[in-house]
């Protein structure tokens, strides 16, 4: 094996990198926390099914939730 192989060997083997940075970790915590709050909001503890809670802010948690994870994703490591 040559001394190029055995270095290109050694960097793919690398376990201390991850797939993507601090922030985007950050972020994508952000997002299920959303999410999470939205389906929370969604069961609610009232009756009322028409309520602005369960109708208005839930749905628009969950997709803030979303389009935070695909940032997240999406979002370059610096």
């Amino acid at each position: 094996m040559s001394k190029e192989q055995a270095s290109t060997k050694k960097e793919s083997g690398n376990s201390d990198s991850f797939l993507f940075g601090k922030e985007n970790y950050l972020l994508m915590g952000a997002a299920v926390l959303f999410i999470v709050i939205g389906f929370g909001f969604m069961a609610g503890k009232s009756e009322d099914i028409f309520s602005f809670q369960k109708i208005t802010l839930a749905p628009i948690m969950v997709i803030a939730g979303f389009i935070v994870g695909i940032f997240a994703i999406m979002r370059k490591k610096a």
